[in-house]
Formats: structure tokens, sequence, C-alpha cells
């Protein structure tokens, strides 16, 4: 217990840290992958194009990887921010690849008659999509959206080794303080546990609300 309350400070500054990581990405995320989701399925080609290269490339780039190209990378072309907003970004774009899919395959589980019965209605695509399939899809993929969420929050430990303040690089510090090893990453891993199961939480009442009834 020591190690915690005497850096207890130093703990909930990286908890906070690795929160609103989790919070901001998730957001960018979630309404990337309703747009690329969107752009998979539109009649469109260029659009099914776009779509298809962006899950295609993220998908299969380390995020490592994606945390370089954004935090080292972009500040060549001129674009200069906080690391921390660098951090979102490349946290929420590569998510935004999965929770595309995962929406791409709850819209692939709507019946075609009730698209094609809204654009009997004269509704557009859009509307179509945004009124009528996307709701629908929701509902049947709400686990596996909070499980790539909870997998965001874990993946944003990479963010502390872009001097980004977060709950795993207080390591570094406490371990130059000369605090064992070990109790320090018991209570890194209590507050990913904190964070995971308040999403863990979230999704099941989502799910026990708004879920399809199995």
């Amino acid at each position: 217990m020591k190690v915690l309350t005497d850096n207890f400070a130093l703990y909930g500054e990286g908890f906070l840290g690795t929160v609103q990581l989790t919070v901001y990405a998730s957001l960018l995320a979630l309404v990337l992958g309703f747009l690329m989701a969107s752009f998979r399925v539109a009649p469109v080609g260029s659009f099914r194009v776009f779509g298809t290269v962006w899950v295609t490339v993220l998908r299969n780039t380390p995020l490592t990887l994606l945390f370089f190209a954004v935090l080292l990378g972009l500040p060549r072309f001129g674009l200069v921010l906080p690391f921390q907003v660098f951090a979102v970004l490349a946290l929420g774009c590569y998510t935004s690849a999965f929770i595309c899919e995962v929406l791409r395959s709850g819209i692939n589980t709507v019946p075609t008659g009730q698209g094609e019965a809204a654009r009997s209605l004269g509704m557009s695509f859009g509307q179509t999509l945004g009124s009528v399939v996307l709701p629908q899809a929701f509902r049947s993929v709400i686990p596996p959206i909070g499980s790539t969420l909870i997998a965001l929050a874990k993946n944003s430990a990479i963010a502390g080794a872009f001097s980004v303040t977060e709950l795993l690089g207080t390591y570094k510090t406490l371990n130059e303080l000369g605090y064992s090893i070990v109790w320090t990453f018991v209570w890194i891993a209590v507050g990913y546990l904190i964070i995971t199961l308040s999403i863990s939480l979230l999704f099941h009442v989502l799910e026990k609300r708004y879920g399809v009834a199995r």
C-alpha cells in the first residue's frame, strides 16, 4: 500500500490521463467507425474503395508504427499539436477500423427487406442507413463494440512511450524513486482493471436496455 499512498497524486494523474485518452479516442473511433461502415455499404464505388482501403491499411498496421507515423511524422508536415492529441488520433483511427467491421457485420444481419421498404417510401440512402439500418445493426453489435473499446483502453499504454501522461508511464518515475517494481505494476494493473470493468459495465447496461434478445 505504501507505493500507492506515497504516490497517490502521481497514480491519479496517470489514471486520469488514461481515462481521457480512452474517452476521447473512443468517441473518435465510434464516429469514424460509423462513417467508414457507411462508406463500406454505400452505393457509390469510390466511397466503398475508400472505406475498404481505410480498414485494410489500419487493421494490418502495428499500432506502435501508427504512433510513430502520427506523433513523429505529422509535425514534419507542419502539423504541430500536443502529443496527447496525436495519441488520440492514432488510437481513434486505429480502433475505428475494427469498429467499422463490427458495424458492417451488424448491418449484414439486418434483413434486406428493411432497406428496400425504406427506399420504397422515398427515403434516401443516408436516411435509410441512419434511421432504419444502423439503429438495428447497433443493437446487435453492442457487446463486440464494448470489447473493442476495452482493447482501446489497454492499447493506450503505448502512448506512455511517447511522453503522453498515462497510467503505465508512472512506473518510470516510481522505479527511479526506488519503489518495488512488482507493487508498482500491481497498482497500475488495478487502475486498468477499474477502467476496463467500468467500460464492461456500461456496455452491459446498454446491452440489457437496447440489445437484441437472444
